[in-house]
């Protein structure tokens, strides 16, 4: 998927044509018929960047799936393995402080933030959201570093299986967060060389 690189000079890609330019077709929509909705991925080389993930317990056989999808797709982006870091907290809620300490520790280009929260009978659904959400925009504004948002917040299990690809069900969002991080570190890196 990831192959190539991103630095084309503008002389030439402006002749380029759309047609010509490799992509990666989008993901299909789990929640209805066939749309418009996902990523146009162009190829991207994420060679030598460094990617932390922090994934949640909480729900495992969602969070293991999402967090297997962003390492295929790291790894499709020319990732090595031993550049990316995985680390686990129990629950969505120490997603932001973990990611935080990883951040500190000045050793990542990015982090991707993965969870799963399904809405039971009370407002915890709707507190966890907003705090796991304002806790990693936060980290993205406060640190300068691409801090991809990788929480599924689902009404039921179904929901939750067929955005993570569990039994071959839907399309497995771990991987377009992968795709993200590879992307965001680039541009990162693009204006950090001005």
């Amino acid at each position: 998927f990831c192959q190539g690189s991103l630095q084309i000079p503008s002389s030439v890609s402006g002749a380029m044509s759309e047609a010509k330019k490799p992509r990666v077709t989008n993901a299909p929509n789990p929640d209805s018929a066939p749309s418009i909705r996902g990523l146009d991925l162009p190829q991207f080389d994420g060679s030598g960047l460094k990617i932390g993930i922090v994934s949640a317990r909480w729900n495992s056989p969602v969070t293991t799936s999402l967090t297997d999808g962003c390492l295929e797709a790291l790894q499709a982006c020319s990732v090595k393995r031993e550049d990316i870091t995985i680390e686990y907290v129990s629950g969505c809620y120490e997603i932001p402080a973990a990611a935080q300490v990883m951040l500190d520790s000045r050793g990542f280009d990015g982090i991707v933030c993965i969870g799963c929260l399904i809405k039971g009978e009370t407002m915890h659904f709707e507190y966890i959201s907003e705090a796991v959400t304002q806790g990693i925009m936060r980290l993205n504004l406060d640190y300068k570093l691409p801090v991809i948002y990788g929480i599924l917040g689902c009404l039921n299990e179904s929901q939750a299986k067929a955005r993570a690809g569990v039994d071959g069900a839907g399309h497995n969002s771990g991987k377009d967060w992968g795709f993200t991080a590879v992307e965001s570190c680039l541009l990162k890196k693009k204006y950090a060389k001005l």
